[in-house]
């Protein structure tokens, strides 16, 4: 009996994808649980038209993640901290400080769990860090830090 899956289900198969599955599976599990419709032309032209809503919402979310990446890499962030002897910070800089600082400069919101430092700030420089935008697309960004 063909099914419409409504979510994901292990070992059956992806959310709105159409598969086989045995008759008493299908009438005493899934439908009753509403898990999966029966595979009738209407379901079939939903879960199609639910599909290609998805994909293009992917493709538009991901087109603005390249769009913001571009942005984030032609600009850098300057922090002027006060700074002990040869040139080590009192105290560090942080992601969330840099979440602000970006999110003020380019006014969008960057969550500072998406900033990736490979080592703490904790000294006057320029270092580099990576924000994850969307799956596959990471920006990177300048930070410069000077001492007052």
């Amino acid at each position: 009996m063909k099914v419409v899956l409504n979510k994901d289900i292990k070992g059956i198969g992806k959310k709105l994808q159409i598969v086989d599955v045995s008759e008493g599976y299908a009438r005493n599990y899934l439908i009753p649980k509403k898990l999966a419709n029966l595979a009738d032309n209407k379901n079939v032209s939903e879960a199609k038209t639910k599909k290609e809503a998805e994909q293009f919402k992917k493709a538009t979310e991901k087109q603005e993640a390249v769009e913001l990446k571009a942005k984030i890499e032609k600009i850098y962030i300057e922090f002027k901290e006060k700074q002990g002897v040869g040139g080590k910070l009192f105290g560090s800089v942080t992601e969330k400080e840099i979440s602000e600082k970006l999110n003020q400069k380019l006014n969008v919101d960057i969550n500072k769990k998406k900033i990736t430092l490979k080592d703490p700030i904790k000294n006057v420089g320029t270092y580099t860090a990576e924000i994850k935008l969307y799956e596959g697309v990471v920006a990177k960004l300048k930070i410069v830090v000077v001492g007052m």
